[in-house]
C-alpha cells in the first residue's frame, strides 16, 4: 500500500478523528498514488529535536486529486475489502433499526450518509426493493461493485435491485467517463412508500437519488399544520410536501417549480395518492416571479425548500442575500396568521447564517414573526460528531402575524 506522509503539525485534525486530509497537509508520498487508490496516512513525530525524525500510522483512506486529497475510511490499520464494507453497512443498518426507521410499511430511508456512517464519499438510499448508490469520490466509484456485493449480503432478500447513479457527483477532472446503470437486477418498479404515501422515484433522470428522503420528518410535521389551509409549495420538485398537505386536509395546494419535468412528476405523485382530486394545481414557473405576481394573502401556509444557494464558501454572501430576498417576499405575501416552512440545504450555510438571513427578511417585511420549530435532517442522515460539516439541512417553522 502506498503511503502519504503528513507535514509536521498537520495531524491535529486526524487526532480529532476528522475524516478529511487537505492537500496542504501533505509532505510527500512513498510513491505517487493513482486516483481512487487506498493509501496509508502517516504522521510526523519528532526525534531528538528533528521534526521528521520518525513517522507513525494515522489512518487509511481513498486518495484523490483536489483540495480534499484523502478521505479517511478508518483510523485503524485494516484492509479495505468487501468484508470491511459489509461491517460498515451492517453497522449503518443497525443504526436505522435502532431509530425505528426500518420497520414494516416504512420502506424509504437513507442507509449510508457518507461521513456520518464512516463511509466518506458514499451515499445509499433504499426505496423498497431498490437501492440507489451514489459515489462522491473516485475511490468509492472504483469500489462500487465490491460495495454492491457487500450491500446485497447485508440486505438479503429485502434488496433485489442496485442502481448506480454518479454521473453528476464525481469530479469531472477525473475523466472517468462514468455512466449510470444497474449493478444488480434491473427494470425495478419506481413506486416507493413513505409514511403510507406513494411516490415515483426518478433514479434514472431525477436529482440526487431520485427523491429527497431527508425531508420525511418535516413533511409529516407539515401535515399536522395543513388542515383547512391554502398551501403553496415552492421548489416542489417531486411534490412531497404537496401530497402530505393534502392528506393533512388542506383546502387547496399549489405546487411551483421552474422545471416542467418536476411538475409532471409532482402531478403523477399527487395522482398516485389522490386520483382526480381537484384541490391540487401545479405551475412550471420561476419561484421569484411567481411570488412577485401572486396576490397578497392568497396562501396561509407556504413552503420554501430551494436547491442549495451556495455549494462552496465563495458563494456564501450571495446565498444569504438570496435566502433573505426569498423569505422576505413570502413574508410580505402570506396571510395574517400564516405558517411558513423555510429551509436551506447548503452545507456552507450554518444554522446561525440561515437564522440571521430569515431575521433580516422578517425585519424588511415589517411582520411580527415567531419561531415555532427549528428543523434539521432526520436520524437516517446522521452527523459524525467529528465532522460537523455533515450538518447541512436547516429549517424553521414560522408563525407570521
Amino acid at each position: 500500500m502506498k503511503q502519504v506522509f503528513l507535514k509536521y503539525g498537520k495531524e491535529e485534525s486526524l487526532l480529532r478523528r476528522h475524516p478529511w486530509i487537505f492537500s496542504g497537509a501533505i509532505h510527500h508520498f512513498s510513491e505517487e498514488p493513482e486516483e481512487g487508490e487506498v493509501v496509508e496516512v502517516l504522521m510526523a513525530r519528532p526525534v531528538d529535536g528533528r521534526k521528521y525524525g520518525d513517522f507513525e500510522f494515522a489512518a487509511v483512506g481513498h486518495y484523490q486529486v483536489g483540495s480534499i486529497m484523502v478521505r479517511v475510511l478508518s483510523f485503524e490499520r485494516e484492509t479495505i475489502d468487501e468484508a470491511f464494507y459489509e461491517r460498515r453497512l451492517q453497522s449503518a443498518l443497525q443504526v436505522r433499526k435502532a431509530a425505528g426507521i426500518v420497520v414494516d410499511g416504512e420502506q424509504s430511508f437513507r442507509l449510508v450518509h457518507g461521513e456520518g456512517d464512516n463511509l466518506a464519499g458514499l451515499v445509499i438510499d433504499i426505496y423498497g426493493k431498490t437501492a440507489v448508490m451514489q459515489a462522491h469520490s473516485v475511490g468509492m466509484h472504483m469500489e462500487r461493485q465490491m460495495i454492491a456485493e457487500a450491500l446485497k449480503k447485508v440486505m438479503g432478500d429485502q434488496l433485489l435491485h442496485i442502481y448506480y447513479k454518479s454521473e453528476t457527483t464525481l469530479p469531472f477532472k477525473a475523466g472517468l467517463g462514468q455512466e449510470n446503470g444497474y449493478l444488480l437486477g434491473g427494470n425495478a418498479d419506481d413506486v416507493a412508500l413513505e409514511n403510507g404515501l406513494k411516490f415515483h422515484v426518478d433514479w434514472l433522470r431525477g436529482q440526487k437519488t431520485g427523491f429527497f428522503v431527508d425531508q420525511r420528518d418535516n413533511r409529516r410535521l407539515l401535515e399536522q399544520y395543513a388542515k383547512d389551509r391554502e398551501v403553496l409549495n415552492m421548489f416542489c420538485y417531486t411534490g412531497g410536501f404537496s401530497f402530505y398537505a393534502m392528506r393533512g386536509g388542506a383546502k387547496l395546494v399549489h405546487s411551483v417549480d421552474s422545471s416542467q419535468k418536476a411538475i409532471d412528476l409532482t402531478n403523477a405523485n399527487v395522482e398516485l395518492n389522490f386520483p382526480g382530486d381537484a384541490r391540487h394545481q401545479a405551475f412550471a414557473e420561476d419561484a421569484f416571479k411567481f411570488l412577485d405576481n401572486m396576490k397578497d394573502g392568497a396562501y396561509d401556509l407556504i413552503i420554501l425548500d430551494p436547491p442549495a444557494f451556495a455549494k462552496h464558501r465563495d458563494a456564501l454572501r450571495n446565498a444569504l442575500k438570496g435566502y433573505s430576498r426569498l423569505n422576505q417576499k413570502a413574508m410580505e405575501k402570506i396571510r395574517k396568521g400564516g405558517i411558513l416552512f423555510t429551509f436551506s440545504c447548503s452545507q456552507v450555510v450554518t444554522k446561525d447564517n440561515f437564522r440571521n438571513a430569515v431575521f433580516t427578511a422578517a425585519a424588511a417585511a415589517g411582520r411580527n414573526v415567531r419561531i415555532l420549530h427549528q428543523l434539521h435532517q432526520p436520524v437516517d442522515h446522521p452527523i459524525n460528531i467529528y465532522h460537523p460539516e455533515g450538518e447541512y439541512l436547516k429549517g424553521l417553522v414560522l408563525y407570521v402575524e
